[in-house]
């Protein structure tokens, strides 16, 4: 998993690189249009496009068929079924693009939540930062410090959680760029890096995780923790990022989701794709 992360980080990386002093919408615009265009491609070579344009033209028949024929009980009810039969013989021939679109769509949300999910810390903010622990570990018990880079502080001792198997600090950005928290634990030696102060778009990990598969998917952004150390999470309590638009906040998903369909639909003649 940790070369699929490599490889479609490097990808957002190149894509994203040129936006990073704009506003965060050039980028959401551009990779949504990406996304578009990539989608219909698979889903022209991977649908059934005959049987999708059979489809569509089966149920505007019988909705026609449904109008013309409103008053008699009968034929109403013969059209409705006929619909509901086109309908599903449509959702049968969206159903394989769908699905071999399903985990590309999940690593494409993945990456892009890194860029849009999350603000840097501002100098002068304080935030959280925790520690998962494994099942079975006393976090009372266990030995662990923290040292701060410069331009971070430590605000607050440990605090030792033990029915959320957590070790929480408060920290304060000191400085403006890069910056980093190291924690040693039963003798390991773990780093977390924090963004304070970065450009307007920033690659930002809220969270690393240790071995699982799925966290590992979900929250790409740095290798995983290593197996040996009761440590499973580290996670910096951003603030959230959202994209305004005429005064409202816009969360990034519903944003991405929406210029991506716009530009799916505008964009299907160009593909000769039938959707």
């Amino acid at each position: 998993m940790g070369i699929v992360n490599f490889v479609f980080g490097g990808i957002f990386d190149v894509l994203l690189y040129p936006f990073r002093g704009l506003s965060p919408w050039f980028g959401m615009i551009f990779v949504s249009l990406v996304t578009a265009f990539l989608m219909l491609w698979v889903f022209k070579l991977t649908s059934d496009q005959e049987g999708i344009r059979k489809s569509k033209n089966a149920i505007k028949a019988h909705l026609m068929e449904l109008r013309l024929f409103k008053d008699n009980m009968r034929i109403s009810l013969q059209a409705q079924g006929r619909i509901l039969r086109a309908n599903m013989r449509y959702i049968a021939c969206n159903s394989r693009p769908m699905l071999i679109m399903f985990i590309p769509l999940l690593l494409i949300l993945a990456q892009l939540n890194l860029w849009f999910g999350a603000a840097p810390l501002k100098p002068g903010e304080e935030t959280l930062v925790k520690l998962g622990l494994a099942r079975g570990t006393d976090p009372l018990a266990l030995d662990v410090a923290i040292e701060p880079s410069p331009g971070l502080s430590v605000e607050s001792p440990a605090v030792r959680i033990p029915d959320e198997h957590e070790i929480a600090w408060r920290i304060r950005a000191t400085g403006r760029g890069p910056a980093s928290l190291t924690f040693r634990v039963a003798g390991r030696t773990l780093t977390k890096p924090l963004a304070v102060a970065g450009p307007r778009l920033s690659k930002i990990s809220t969270l690393t995780v240790g071995s699982s598969l799925l966290k590992q998917v979900l929250y790409p952004g740095e290798k995983s923790l290593p197996g040996d150390t009761p440590v499973t999470s580290i996670e910096v309590l951003y603030p959230g990022r959202s994209l305004g638009f005429f005064g409202l906040s816009v969360h990034w998903l519903v944003a991405y989701f929406a210029l991506s369909i716009i530009f799916g639909f505008a964009f299907k003649g160009v593909f000769k794709v039938e959707i």
